[in-house]
């Protein structure tokens, strides 16, 4: 009875608590930090495909999900936008970028996290502030699949 008693708070303790990559999965806490807050306070005419529709197309969206494709070109800086939903982003390729908040503030350059993140890579985010990625790379397109959950 202890060793299944210790053997399952192990357990939880690994689950809880570890930031291991696995297989290109990561938690947002392990390398990519993001702003977040209350959706009802940011600016509708900001949601991601109203302000920055060049680079978010919808490919499906009903009243559960909202499926994004998003592409940023190489050395292009999109346009101020929030994400009100949680999302799960699966980024099939980018290279080096910097994300600023709403106001122009560097929240996370690539270039500075320990180790290079590998593609491709599944994450979780909460809802995301208004924020804008620059795509520092004069070759690689950023390409990932956006799955907002509205409920």
């Amino acid at each position: 009875m202890k060793s299944t008693f210790k053997f399952l708070v192990t357990l939880i303790c690994l689950t809880v608590f570890s930031t291991t990559s696995v297989l290109g999965q990561i938690t947002e806490e392990q390398k990519l930090l993001y702003k977040t807050g209350n959706p009802a306070d940011w600016p509708k005419e900001q949601d991601a495909v109203v302000s920055a529709s060049k680079n978010h197309k919808i490919l499906l969206e009903n009243d559960k999900v909202r499926v994004l494709e998003v592409t940023i070109a190489p050395n292009e800086l999109e346009a101020v936008h929030h994400h009100q939903w949680p999302s799960v982003l699966y980024i099939m390729e980018g290279g080096d970028f910097i994300d600023r908040d709403g106001e122009g503030n560097v929240i996370m350059d690539s270039r500075k996290i320990p180790e290079p993140l590998t593609f491709p890579l599944t994450m979780y985010k909460k809802p995301e502030a208004p924020h804008s990625v620059e795509n520092l790379s004069d070759t690689i397109t950023i390409r990932l699949i956006r799955v907002e959950m509205k409920q």
